[in-house]
């Protein structure tokens, strides 16, 4: 199947959104946002290696609805490069810093992969702090060794030499159908791979890959019993870091979760398919029946 070329700005240039960095506590942090701030407020958090552009096909219909920020976590994208390994209580510090920065006491979750393991531990440990939450591909349930080597091999490759194909070849790993990789989604990427602080960074963001450091940082069958803000578990068909099945051990797991699965995605289903996704998404933070 051959799609029509589409690129960052594609996807932007009629949503009314602003880029910036904003000082949350120790960290400098970039962000996308839109809508107005009177609205309730969402955090869109990304995967591992990954970055705001996560989210761009997104923003504007949840702008209608919500002041929306995608941020790039610490470690990633152009925010501040911690000089040590990365675990889930310094994302989480991250987000209730940032949380104060824009000055806001409440918000709903939604994370991809990485950014789910952030917002169920999260929503876990501050449930005061929480609206809802949307685990999208999340990780931190599972440690699949042969996963874990793959994503890491990917990651530090391209951290080692940014070039066109390692960083394409990372990206690919992402989508069911490779195709989805436009030329401008790899540059977008590849100038974040090329900052001279990358690769210790990137060296920081995959310790959760190392088994000892994983092991110390998951989501237990406990902690997910123990979420009591309205949940969505969002899964693929055709996602490359875990099977449907878990997704519904997920959600069997926390209090009155809703599942949705959507079909041929990969890790990236708010990219892949935003038009589903954005549906999906809404209608559970908004509560439509």
């Amino acid at each position: 199947m051959t799609r029509p070329y589409t690129s960052v700005w594609n996807d932007l240039n009629q949503v009314e959104f602003r880029q910036g960095f904003i000082q949350a506590g120790p960290y400098r942090t970039r962000y996308l946002h839109a809508g107005d701030t009177s609205k309730p407020a969402l955090i869109l958090l990304h995967g591992i290696t990954g970055h705001a552009e996560a989210y761009v096909r997104n923003l504007a219909v949840h702008a209608e609805h919500f002041s929306v920020w995608a941020i790039d976590f610490i470690g990633h994208g152009y925010s501040s490069k911690p000089d040590h390994p990365l675990e889930i209580k310094h994302y989480i510090d991250h987000v209730l810093k940032f949380m104060d920065a824009i000055g806001v006491e409440k918000v709903s979750l939604s994370g991809e992969s990485l950014g789910g393991w952030v917002t169920a531990q999260f929503a876990h440990d501050h449930p005061e702090k929480v609206g809802r939450i949307v685990l999208n591909t999340m990780g931190g349930t599972m440690a699949n060794p042969k996963v874990m080597e793959r994503l890491y091999t990917l990651s530090m490759e391209a951290a080692k030499e940014p070039s066109w194909e390692r960083v394409q070849a990372r990206l690919e790993w992402l989508m069911a159908d490779p195709a989805m990789v436009t030329d401008d989604l790899i540059r977008t990427r590849q100038a974040i791979f090329q900052q001279p602080d990358w690769l210790e960074a990137c060296e920081a963001n995959m310790a959760l890959q190392d088994p000892e450091t994983r092991k110390r940082n998951m989501i237990t069958d406990a902690t997910l019993e123990g979420i009591t803000v309205p949940a969505l578990v969002l899964w693929t068909t055709k996602d490359p870091s875990g099977p449907v099945d878990e997704a519904k051990r997920i959600a069997s797991h926390i209090p009155g979760a809703k599942l949705a699965i959507m079909e041929n995605c990969g890790h990236w289903p708010q990219y892949e398919d935003a038009e589903t996704f954005n549906q999906l998404h809404l209608d559970f933070l908004l509560d439509r029946a």
